[in-house]
């Protein structure tokens, strides 16, 4: 059974991004080991896919509004909306020898992490191909990948008390892929912990569902662990590309 790191923090958007990206570009070089990472993104934030257009993914015009900020992943899948109050973030940076060179494997094993958490509620939920987990067809994790020749970064959502309304106000999502799941909004497509169980779940529960889940599906043990001063360094470096509108912009 391996070791893993394991980091609990908070920041805002920027931060929290350019923090994932310092960390796969260390782990690439081997100067810091697996890390599994639990944080929130404060106060809120929308993150879109590397490969995405602005317009297509988010209400602009909404964001701007309400003063939401918005930046671009180096990951791929589609938009995303972090709400502070009520969603985890997670993400997995790794050898990719540990944790599968098949990129949907990889998903699948990573994933499996969340299901295991929800079942600590005993709530049944699934890996939906390529990138979901689900429960009774809804989705309350959705997850985006990258690798470099050696590691790979996995983050994602676990939206255990997301303000869906809110959530449905900042995104877009084109209109076959909704019909392709029989709905015709982003509202009808989400769920969150809370609906599901009826009660608002307390941070640190959730934080604990995911550890154990987590260490359940790759068999790994986690110490609590903080940011080296390189990668603190790289991510302090890192903040400005995340605030810039041509690389949030980028066709």
């Amino acid at each position: 059974m391996q070791e893993w790191r394991l980091i609990v923090d908070e920041g805002d958007l920027y931060w929290c991004m350019a923090v994932d990206e310092a960390m796969l570009q260390l782990r690439e070089q081997g100067k810091i080991p697996n890390t599994l990472r639990l944080y929130r993104i404060l106060p809120e934030g929308v993150t879109i896919g590397y490969f995405q257009r602005v317009e297509d993914s988010v209400n602009l015009d909404y964001i701007r509004a309400n003063n939401i900020p918005l930046t671009r992943r180096i990951t791929g899948g589609g938009s995303v909306y972090h709400d502070g109050n009520g969603e985890i973030t997670y993400s997995v940076v790794a050898g990719i020898n540990d944790v599968g060179e098949d990129v949907l494997d990889s998903y699948k094993r990573i994933c499996r992490g969340l299901v295991y958490a929800l079942r600590y509620f005993r709530v049944k939920a699934e890996f939906k191909p390529v990138n979901d987990v689900v429960v009774n067809g809804k989705k309350i994790s959705g997850s985006a990948q990258t690798r470099k020749k050696n590691a790979l970064l996995q983050h994602g959502t676990f939206m255990y008390a997301t303000d869906l309304d809110k959530l449905a106000n900042c995104l877009r999502a084109p209109k076959e892929k909704l019909v392709s799941h029989g709905v015709s909004s982003i509202r009808d497509r989400v769920t969150t912990l809370t609906e599901i169980i009826g009660r608002r779940p307390r941070v640190e529960e959730v934080l604990e569902a995911l550890k154990k889940g987590f260490m359940k599906a790759l068999n790994i043990s986690l110490r609590p662990s903080k940011y080296t001063k390189e990668e603190l360094y790289l991510a302090e470096k890192l903040i400005a590309k995340y605030k810039d509108e041509e690389w949030v912009f980028r066709k």
